[in-house]
């Protein structure tokens, strides 16, 4: 078995490698919106809504839809999450720990 840490593997863990980086917080922000966008498409296919329905609840055109379904795009707030989320009868639930 090599040496390395406790559990006997080399190197570092991913979080400490990304904070090594200095891009931890990017990365974890990235995983946030991916997951996000994720789970309201899964929403969306499960209640049968597609990407010009959720436009309309949204009261937005669906190309901003496809923005806000872009774990990519910087630009998304809290906010039109939560009103995606609420649109396809959910609730965004943040909390800190």
């Amino acid at each position: 078995m090599a040496e390395g840490t406790e559990n006997g593997c080399l190197g570092t863990s991913l979080e400490e490698f990304l904070k090594e980086q200095g891009i931890y917080e990017e990365a974890v922000e990235h995983a946030i919106k991916r997951v996000l966008a994720y789970q309201i498409e899964q929403e969306m296919k499960e209640k049968g809504i597609n990407k010009v329905e959720m436009a309309k609840r949204l009261q937005t055109s669906r190309s901003q839809l496809d923005c806000l379904l872009d774990a990519e795009n910087e630009n998304i707030t809290l906010a039109a999450l939560s009103r995606a989320a609420q649109a396809v009868g959910r609730a965004l639930h943040l909390e800190l720990r």
